[in-house]
């Protein structure tokens, strides 16, 4: 019997954006079962607190799964507040799924590969290129551009454009 591969696409999604989505619809072609890490990560100061971001993403992957574009592989969300590799280790993951957006992005996911293979060496990271109509969305943008009252509906889900709203008027 074939083992079960499992992957884990960690990020912060403060907010999930179409691009997390695109690479967790390309992720599932690799993987059985996938895993959507919502990394607490206090250090980047996130718009949205760990609940609510998990709540954003679980949103988007009900929809997605609604749509039949899972590719067949079990997709789930899971909060984590730990070292990543900790909370590999405790999932039994195979593999880390990392979006690449640009050259400048390659040169920190590298060596966070690397570190992460040092602490925990059965895993293997996947990095997978954002299609040219995500490749310059990033949560960083999606936020400044909306508190600054752009339109981001092109960039995310309409669920998560209700947070969005929601959030500025608070």
């Amino acid at each position: 019997m074939r083992r079960i591969r499992t992957g884990i696409y960690p990020g912060t999604f403060d907010p999930i954006h179409n691009g997390h989505l695109d690479v967790i619809r390309r992720a599932t072609v690799l993987v059985d079962e996938l895993i959507v890490a919502v990394a607490i990560n206090a250090g980047k100061e996130p718009l949205f607190d760990l609940g609510e971001r998990t709540a954003m993403v679980e949103g988007d992957i009900n929809g997605m799964m609604a749509a039949n574009e899972h590719n067949g592989a079990k997709v789930s969300v899971r909060p984590f507040e730990n070292l990543l590799m900790a909370f590999a280790a405790q999932n039994d993951a195979d593999f880390i799924i990392r979006g690449l957006r640009a050259v400048s992005d390659f040169e920190y996911e590298f060596q966070m590969a690397a570190n992460n293979k040092r602490l925990y060496p059965k895993i293997e990271t996947v990095f997978l290129m954002a299609s040219e109509t995500n490749q310059f969305i990033s949560s960083r943008f999606v936020k400044e551009i909306h508190l600054l009252g752009g339109d981001v509906s092109s960039f995310v889900s309409e669920h998560v454009m209700v947070h969005l709203l929601t959030k500025s008027r608070a």
